[in-house]
């Protein structure tokens, strides 16, 4: 497999704009079809979602899938058929397993502000599981600094679990300046939620650019001025 870096930016990502949701879609979607962007590896949803307040996604069906929620701004009230019930504000990781089939609810409960939050979706290694619900404040390990495991089927300390023994979701919280390396990975999906970062070999990616790394080793990603930035990182198969 030859080595590729992709870029793609922010302009470029399937939209979808109604009165209660403005949704920026990386890879087909809904209604948005591309056959050459259907995901990157194990990843096939990476969906930028900002839900008006007092409104959201009512209750709806997903099968077979690894659903994972990172919240930006605000908060999003979770509800589900199998009883699990959540409040998600930032840093507050969020899996839940779609298994054998589940209904749930995604609402803003407040009446003034708006919600912003990243959904992520992966396949899992094995189907037709009993559906579960995971939830986890990993805000103090963000604060440390450098890349920190949010969901992983690796055993990662202090991460929330997925089924797919070949992906982790790292995240991190970088001050302007601050260097990590991207982990080494057939497929690596980067993602800038807040400020901007310079990825080497790429150059400078803002807030709602993404890069696509496949077989790309472990090139340097630098936050940049003057507020650093958020990342999410997907390391797969």
């Amino acid at each position: 497999m030859n080595a590729n870096i992709d870029v793609r930016t922010k302009e470029t990502r399937f939209e979808t704009d109604l009165a209660w949701l403005r949704s920026r879609h990386s890879f087909s979607f809904g209604g948005h079809y591309d056959p050459a962007n259907t995901g990157h590896g194990l990843l096939l949803v990476n969906n930028d979602d900002v839900v008006r307040a007092g409104t959201g996604f009512s209750t709806h069906p997903h099968r077979d899938m690894e659903i994972i929620t990172w919240v930006l701004e605000g908060e999003l009230e979770h509800k589900d058929s199998a009883g699990h019930k959540g409040l998600l504000y930032p840093g507050l990781a969020q899996r839940m397993s779609a298994g054998t089939g589940i209904w749930h609810s995604e609402m803003n409960p407040s009446a003034v502000n708006d919600v912003h939050f990243i959904q992520m979706w992966v396949l899992p290694d094995r189907e037709s599981v009993k559906p579960g619900y995971e939830q986890l404040d990993i805000n103090g390990p963000l604060s440390k600094g450098g890349l920190v495991p949010i969901a992983s089927g690796r055993g990662h300390h202090a991460a929330i679990s997925i089924r797919q023994k070949d992906a982790v979701l790292w995240g991190a919280r970088l001050k302007k300046g601050e260097v990590v390396r991207m982990p080494d990975a057939k497929h690596v999906h980067l993602y800038v939620a807040k400020g901007s970062a310079a990825l080497e070999g790429a150059g400078t990616l803002a807030a709602g650019d993404s890069a696509r790394l496949t077989a790309a080793g472990t090139p340097a990603l630098t936050a940049g001025e003057p507020a650093g930035a958020e990342v999410l990182i997907w390391q797969t198969a």
